[in-house]
């Protein structure tokens, strides 16, 4: 247990250092995933749902340019696995499936367009009349959701995620066979 020694106490007298004991901090950890899945997960069908509201062909126009073979098809992979894969991610289902084409995802964005812009995701240019003018971003943001995934799927999806449900159910269904 985490313990301070107020001056004049004996060497066995302590006071806790924080409301968070170490038992508490353990009841709270279970829950961490929760913010990971929601950002992760909204961050993915946002970047979707932007492609697809611009058209799927200005996507595979842009995926043309960067040499990537079958353009259209893989603009729709891609927009159709963010939009997907983060709805799984939200919902705490099948976590460990769809992070390996979402991470692949953001691999190939980071080689292909992010990576020889360094690495910071905010460049600011200049301060202009009209505000802020900021330069292409660095693979930060890419790392970032690379490790958010890679926690997810190492730690687990947490507590109200689908994959805990159909886990217990299938504990369920073993323990009933196993009789």
């Amino acid at each position: 247990m985490n313990s301070i020694s107020r001056q004049g106490s004996k060497p066995g007298d302590s006071v806790r250092s924080s409301p968070f004991e170490q038992e508490s901090r353990f009841r709270m950890a279970r829950w961490a995933p929760i913010p990971l899945r929601l950002i992760v997960g909204y961050g993915f069908m946002a970047h979707g749902f932007a492609k697809l509201s611009r058209g799927p062909e200005a996507f595979a126009n842009i995926l043309h340019a960067l040499g990537v073979p079958a353009a259209h098809f893989m603009a729709w992979v891609t927009i159709l696995t963010e939009i997907f894969g983060g709805l799984a991610i939200i919902l705490g289902v099948f976590v460990a499936y769809v992070s390996l084409p979402m991470a692949a995802l953001l691999l190939v964005a980071m080689f292909t367009v992010h990576l020889p812009y360094g690495f910071s995701s905010i460049k600011l240019v200049a301060v202009t009349a009209a505000g802020p003018q900021f330069g292409p971003p660095g693979y930060e943001c890419n790392l970032l959701y690379l490790a958010c995934l890679a926690t997810l799927v190492l730690g687990g999806s947490g507590p109200l995620a689908i994959d805990g449900f159909l886990k217990k159910r299938q504990r369920l269904a073993q323990s009933r066979s196993a009789q």
